[in-house]
């Protein structure tokens, strides 16, 4: 048998894992997608580590990312984030959730192309709205109409995030029916990079 037959064979997750090679699979959306939650049992499940780029920042600047916010600002923010995901990006294999607006950021993005896959967990307003009302610690909505505001982030960044190759939809279901749905997306699209047999071109003997 092949090496390429026993990978087809083997479980869902060891297949992705040896898919994955050195890449990192990083999960991208809005604030209340669930990419923390999702992505430590999607982490558990393959046995790679996971990685929360929004506790990196955090341990790095010895501050909570909302004192960041105040004390710095967004667009020293930004900076710092781009940089720390560049960096861990380079630790793969892994799962890297990062934060809502890190995927705006052209040079991450491409810095994701390049050492990883990025997975957008889609969630629609409702309830995106009806999961962020439950912390108060959101810096991007301190705003007089946090509902208001969350809708205009989503109208700008959601076409962003439909760059990501690979999207799989935010909610109210088992965290596990989500994880399930994230392997075989991924599976299914890093499936097309396996080497496979050429075919003959049509008519050749």
């Amino acid at each position: 048998m092949s090496d390429t037959s026993a990978l087809r064979i083997a479980a869902p997750e060891l297949q992705l894992v040896a898919a994955l090679g050195s890449r990192s699979i990083v999960l991208v959306g809005m604030m209340g997608a669930g990419k923390s939650s999702v992505g430590r049992r999607l982490a558990n499940r393959l046995a790679i580590p996971f990685v929360d780029a929004d506790c990196e920042i955090e341990a790095r600047a010895a501050m909570t990312i909302p004192e960041y916010f105040e004390r710095h600002g967004e667009q020293n923010f930004r900076s710092g984030e781009a940089r720390v995901i560049a960096n861990l990006l380079n630790h793969g294999p892994q799962v890297l959730a990062t934060g809502g607006g890190a995927f705006m950021n052209v040079d991450t993005r491409a810095a994701i192309e390049c050492h990883g896959i990025a997975v957008w967990l889609k969630a629609d307003y409702e309830v995106l709205l009806r999961r962020v009302r439950r912390r108060s610690d959101r810096p991007m909505l301190k705003t007089a109409n946090p509902a208001e505001t969350l809708k205009e982030l989503l109208a700008v960044r959601d076409p962003v995030y439909a760059q990501a190759p690979v999207t799989v939809s935010s909610r109210e279901v088992p965290h596990e029916t989500i994880v399930n749905e994230i392997i075989a997306a991924l599976l299914d699209r890093l499936d097309r990079t396996i080497d496979r047999p050429q075919r003959p071109p049509a008519g050749a003997p």
